[in-house]
Formats: structure tokens, C-alpha cells, sequence
């Protein structure tokens, strides 16, 4: 439970797709005009990861993986097809998407007017993508763990485009400095907010380290010290008595 907790927190928060990778920029920055869009693009996010990274989890353990093939028969034990993982990833996203464009067009279609080719596009959305791989490079341990991830960071890159889209609906009634209207001002709160994004990892990472490693350590310089004192004498000793045999 604690685990699903700490993966759950660290990539809304310390990892977040948007703020500390800086993945998915194109669409974040085109589509957080109006809350609204914003909205609907980050949900259309939630599912897709939600979905993608789990089956690819299942993809990457059963199929891709040095020896995963093993299920078939021992004959197959020693096949490697982990060159196929962009391949299968991007194929498995883009039918995700397909669906969502479907589902969107059919239910909403003001939503998908208002999001244009932005949602198509979120089958080549590098966040999209790069939860599958880092799900992939961090060897997630199980489905369970997959979902999460992947639910996790969904929310918080739709947290990142509500927020900037927010704030830019405010600041459109502000008195802006004419060389930081638009995209300049819009940079510039992003790092802000990924300063401030940043600042949760202390909540995880922040007293991390066990005492016994420290003392372990302590005990081990005390012993060096001790040791090369001990040489030092012995060297003194040596120049000592060749000085009085002289």
C-alpha cells in the first residue's frame, strides 16, 4: 500500500511529465488557453496513459523481454525481441488514441472542435510515450504498479495544463510587459510552477537514508584513522632508531 502511495505522489509530483522531463510541451502549451479544452485534453491524457502503460507492461513481461517467451516452451527461452518495444508501444498508443478520437467526436463534438489536431496528435504526445519507457527503464514490478503509474501520471500532467491554463486565463486581463506577452510569460510561470512542483520531493526523499549506513560509515573512518595513526608511529619508530644507529 505505502508503495502505491509513494509511486502515486512522486509522479504527480517529483516526476511530473510536464515540470520535471518537460514531455508533452506542444500540447500543453497550444491547448492551455482556456480551462475548458484543458480539461478535456488532460482527461483524454488520464485514459489513454491509464490504459497504455499497463498494456504495455504486459507487453514488455510476456513478449519483449530477454527470455520472456519462455511461456511458449523452453525452445523459446533464449529469444530477445526488446528491439520491438517502440514498434508495439506506438502501435498499442495509437489505438488508444483512435478510440478516445472516436468517443470524443461521437459524445462531444464541440470538445473536439475546440481541441483540433491536438488529439489526434496525443498518439504522438512524446509524455505519452515516455510513461510506457519509463515504465519499461524503472522495471515496475507488477500490473498493479502499472496502472498506477500510469493513472499517476496522467493526473498529474492534466494537473500542469489546468493549472497554466488557469493562470493564463487570468493574466490575459493583466498588465503584462509587452516583451513577455504570450509564450514569454507563459515560460517563465511554467519554471515557476515546476520550481514549486519540485519542492514536494523533500516530502519523499527528504529523511531517506538510514542511520545504521551512517554509523556503519562512521565506524569505518574511525578505524582508517586508527590505522593509518598506528603506520604513522611505526614509520616514526623505523626513522627513529635508523637515526640513532647512525
Amino acid at each position: 500500500m505505502l508503495e502505491h502511495l509513494e509511486l502515486f505522489f512522486r509522479s504527480i509530483f517529483v516526476d511530473n511529465m510536464v515540470f520535471a522531463v518537460f514531455l508533452g510541451m506542444c500540447s500543453y502549451l497550444a491547448v492551455s488557453k482556456k480551462v475548458s479544452t484543458a480539461v478535456g485534453l488532460g482527461a483524454a491524457v488520464i485514459f489513454v496513459l491509464g490504459v497504455t502503460v499497463p498494456l504495455n507492461w504486459l507487453l514488455d513481461k510476456y513478449l519483449l523481454q530477454d527470455g520472456a517467451l519462455v511461456w511458449l516452451g523452453p525452445e523459446y527461452a533464449d529469444y530477445d525481441l526488446s528491439f520491438l518495444s517502440f514498434i508495439l508501444f506506438i502501435a498499442t498508443i495509437a489505438t488508444m488514441v483512435q478510440l478516445v478520437e472516436i468517443v470524443v467526436e461521437k459524445f462531444s463534438p464541440s470538445l473536439y472542435n475546440s481541441l483540433g489536431i491536438f488529439l489526434p496528435l496525443i498518439a504522438v504526445n512524446c509524455a505519452i510515450l515516455g510513461g510506457s519507457l519509463f515504465m519499461q527503464t524503472r522495471d515496475i514490478p507488477n500490473i498493479g504498479l502499472a496502472l498506477n503509474y500510469g493513472v499517476s501520471s496522467g493526473i498529474g500532467w492534466f494537473l500542469a495544463i489546468l493549472a497554466i491554463a488557469a493562470i493564463r486565463e487570468k493574466i490575459r486581463y493583466s498588465n503584462v510587459p509587452a516583451p513577455l506577452r504570450g509564450l514569454g510569460i507563459t515560460f517563465i510561470i511554467t519554471g515557476l510552477m515546476g520550481i514549486g512542483f519540485q519542492s514536494f520531493g523533500g516530502m519523499l526523499t527528504g529523511d531517506n537514508e538510514p542511520p545504521e549506513e551512517t554509523q556503519t560509515t562512521t565506524a569505518e573512518t574511525k578505524e582508517e584513522k586508527e590505522i593509518k595513526k598506528e603506520i604513522e608511529d611505526k614509520e616514526k619508530a623505523i626513522s627513529y632508531n635508523e637515526a640513532i644507529n647512525k
